[in-house]
């Protein structure tokens, strides 16, 4: 067989480079470095994988597309976001031109691991430099690297950086600017008879699918490994192709019976000659003179994944989350209504009364301002989350919840897509994609939605400041934890009553590798949380302000002459709604106004909050007040309070489990292929809403509370 040597001569000009490597290697950290705040956030064609897209600035006149790939530890792909991950590598994507550059970016500390991948996409013979990142932590254990050896027995130039903090970043950009010259010559080796084998596979995808020899090569390896498999999932393929697909197939089975005959394992033996390999690489290049970082995070470790002080630490963080939230946010979100409520005074001023000023006052400054007051609060959220995966706390959080997930039926990893969901279900549902089998997948993404997302945030604030208005910050964060919680714990209960109906399957055995601690990038940090504010003023800008004016028109229409004030808003189309709504939703405590709300939020959840100050902006009880205040001052129609304790705390439990988000209920229709489990889980979840908001208002009242 050919030694498969592969050298590129400079590309006169780079325009596509793509990021990829292992999980948690710093990859974003670089792609961030790399786009500053050239960004796009997108889903590819057909699935919904989340990509990142960027251009790199090099000079006045050059600019280069950066692709940012999902994570991936081998080319052997185990879960979607791999597998997409692989074809825009060898270019099977539509919408994804084939990388002129790979940039590999490899976590120095976890040589042997990160250099399996590379020595894979070496094999595709595409142009390639490897990021040697986190070079700070290798100095840190001790440990030496001699890099420019380390570049000689790859073939490629090899960079040492720390993304985070922007060192070798210029060195990578000069590498892009001037092209890359790569001499590769594979150093492991099979068995002779299995390298025959593969051989033989190579000639017949060069000569039947016209592929070059390294893209056949990484192939032949792949489709031995994953035959029937393969067999399975062409069934699936067109008439034309249908003929030569089976043959190709019968030639993979040949070539599999033949060895299993000679004993050979054509899966573990390309593994094991690749880590034979590595091995003998790192031998040369790397010293390793104390292990004091490793005795570091052992020590932080036996804390936060502690049994008992792990959960300590977790809530912890969780509590001072929620602290935060309800004190630090107060100011800026002052200064917002501040400025919403000197628009309107300007507006009322400006233009002559009529239906167009209450339309931009009580309309749309009063929608949208009612929901962008929240974003202090939503970059609070974002800015801890960012934080926690920075530092690699959020693999031990998965780790810590393994022991209770693994009691519903799933493991930890599971966890990691409905903690994403602490900010938005999507990109949770999303995530669930890295979990390999359907059925754990499915169940993660039927419960990912019962985690508190930041769209409620807007919610429970207008509902504890009701509430408790003389309660501390302190005190409202408890209130505020205790919804979270009884989000995951809903989340754990209907999971396993999923594993044991429905979805019934083995016990997942998790195994996941905890990255080492580092420091957080404050850049990354301040990217993550301006990408979200973004997004979520996007969605205030469109979604809302279009909801704003549609609820506005539903409230204000048909008029009638002589009723104003809440006898004319009962009378509007978003009335009679209501109206029609209520006998359903008074036992939970609400009257036709929050009906009226419940229906606006069907959208998106926070629009419940616009709603209900467009409501009381037209409602003649309003007055002047804040929405707080026009919360406390209505009442049922013989003079009771309308927003007590009671119907406060059950609007919060009826939106811990409501899925009121037509978004989510999209994406997982994308997600499953199908509307039969969007359609499932939008029912099971309002059913639940409705039972628990039942259960808090009735069972409160029976115990004499108001």
């Amino acid at each position: 067989m050919s030694s498969l040597t592969f050298q590129s001569t400079r590309p006169s000009l780079v325009k596509t480079v793509a990021l990829t490597g292992n999980p948690n290697s710093g990859k974003t950290t670089l792609f961030n470095a790399f786009t500053k705040l050239r960004q796009k956030v997108g889903n590819y064609p057909g699935v919904t994988v989340e990509r990142k897209t960027g251009t790199l600035m090099l000079a006045k006149d050059r600019v280069v597309n950066v692709i940012d790939l999902p994570g991936m530890y081998s080319l052997a792909v185990r879960s979607p976001d791999e597998q997409l991950a692989r074809d825009v590598l060898m270019g099977r994507t539509v919408d994804t031109p084939k990388p002129d550059l790979v940039i590999c970016v490899v976590d120095a500390g976890n040589l042997e691991r990160n250099l399996y991948l590379v020595s894979q996409l070496q094999d595709l013979g595409l142009p390639m430099v490897i990021a040697l990142n986190m070079m700070d932590e290798v100095e840190r254990q001790g440990k030496e690297i001699d890099v420019a050896r380390l570049s000689q027995a790859l073939g490629m130039p090899v960079v040492p950086t720390v993304a985070s903090q922007n060192k070798g970043i210029e060195k990578l950009k000069q590498i892009i600017a001037e092209g890359v010259t790569v001499f590769y010559q594979r150093g492991w080796r099979m068995a002779p008879d299995l390298e025959e084998e593969v051989e033989h596979l190579v000639r017949l995808l060069v000569q039947h699918e016209g592929m070059d020899r390294h893209q056949a090569f990484a192939e032949a390896l792949i489709l031995l490994s994953l035959g029937a498999k393969l067999k399975n999932e062409e069934k699936k393929a067109g008439p034309a192709q249908w003929f030569y697909k089976e043959e190709l197939i019968r030639q993979i089975n040949m070539v599999q019976d033949r060895l299993r005959l000679k004993g050979l394992r054509a899966r573990t033996a390309a593994i094991e000659a690749r880590y034979g390999w590595i091995k003998s690489i790192l031998k040369q290049c790397v010293r390793d003179k104390n292990k004091r970082g490793e005795d570091l995070t052992e020590r932080i470790d036996g804390i936060v994944t502690h049994k008992l002080w792990g959960w300590v630490f977790f809530l912890g963080i969780m509590a001072l989350m929620f602290y935060m939230i309800f004190t630090i946010a107060n100011y800026p979100m002052d200064w917002i209504n501040a400025g919403f409520t000197r628009l309107g005074d300007w507006v009322t001023q400006t233009l002559p009364e009529g239906q167009l000023r209450n339309l931009i006052v009580n309309g749309i400054i009063a929608g949208v301002g009612g929901v962008v007051i929240f974003l202090p609060q939503i970059l609070i959220l974002f800015f801890f989350i960012s934080l926690l995966q920075d530092t690699g706390y959020m693999a031990r959080t998965a780790f810590i919840m393994d022991r209770v997930m693994s009691k519903v039926g799933l493991h930890g990893k599971s966890f990691i897509p409905l903690l994403s969901s602490f900010a938005c279900a999507i990109p949770g549902i999303m995530s669930a994609r890295t979990i390999e089998s359907p059925k754990d997948r499915l169940v993660t993404i039927l419960v990912a939605p019962l985690m508190s997302c930041s769209a409620r945030l807007p919610v429970y604030t207008i509902m504890i400041a009701v509430l408790m208005p003389a309660a501390t910050g302190m005190q409202k964060a408890g209130i505020m934890l205790s919804m979270y919680v009884l989000g995951i714990t809903g989340a754990c209960l209907m999971a396993w009553l999923f594993k044991k109906t429905l979805l019934r399957s083995q016990k997942p055995v998790f195994i996941m590798e905890l990255p080492p601690y580092r420091w957080p990038s404050w850049h990354a940090v301040v990217i993550h949380m301006w990408e979200r504010s973004r997004l979520f003023l996007k969605r205030a800008g469109t979604i809302i302000l279009a909801l704003s004016v549609i609820l506005w028109v539903l409230m204000s229409y048909p008029r009638h002459e002589g009723l104003q004030g809440s006898d004319a808003l009962k009378a509007s189309f978003a009335g009679r709604m209501g109206t029609a709504l209520e006998p359903v939703i008074k036992p939970l405590g609400y009257d036709w106004r929050i009906g009226i709300g419940l229906i606006g939020s069907f959208a998106a959840r926070e629009v419940f909050v616009s709603t209900m100050s467009i409501v009381f902006n037209l409602d003649d009880e309003a007055g002047e007040n804040t929405l707080r205040e026009a919360f406390q001052a209505a009442h049922w129609p013989d003079g009771r309070p309308l927003f007590t304790p009671l119907v406060c705390l059950s609007l919060m439990v009826f939106y811990v489990f409501a899925l009121q988000c037509v978004s989510t209920i999209a994406i997982v229709w994308r997600e499953t292929n199908s509307w039969q489990w969007p359609l499932f889980q939008f029912v099971y979840m309002a059913i639940l809403a409705y039972l628990a908001a039942l259960a808090v208002y009735q069972l409160g009242r029976m115990m004499g509370f108001s």
